[in-house]
């Protein structure tokens, strides 16, 4: 799989407004020229490995959160859809999901 630049540009772009910065105050904050957030964002440039960490680091998500359109789907999309879906149950109600999902996968296993 390549890296998707326009993707992650697109997605940095989000994160840094859903965090009230503007490209001058996140370059700042990750130590590079504006210049550098422009063209991450427009997805003319990839990030390095330190830049891409310090961005997480202020933005405060993961780096999935990121390459969501790099990483194979099961590991960005169906973990994402999951956490939503227990986000607003109870500890009983997560409890009774882990125990039938425990079984549907012990199940599927050994049909497989």
């Amino acid at each position: 799989m390549e890296f998707d630049a326009d993707g992650f540009g697109r997605r940095l772009k989000q994160y840094r407004i859903k965090n009230h910065l503007t490209q001058e105050e996140l370059a700042e904050k990750i130590n590079t020229a504006t210049s550098s957030v422009s063209h991450l964002e427009n997805g003319t440039h990839s990030p390095s490995l330190k830049t891409l960490i310090s961005i997480c680091a202020v933005l405060e998500i993961g780096v999935d959160d990121l390459l969501a359109d790099s990483l194979p789907a099961k590991s960005v999309y169906l973990d994402g859809d999951i956490a939503e879906q227990l986000a607003d149950c109870s500890p009983a109600e997560k409890q009774i999901i882990a125990d039938i999902v425990t079984e549907l996968k012990r199940t599927l296993r050994a049909h497989a």
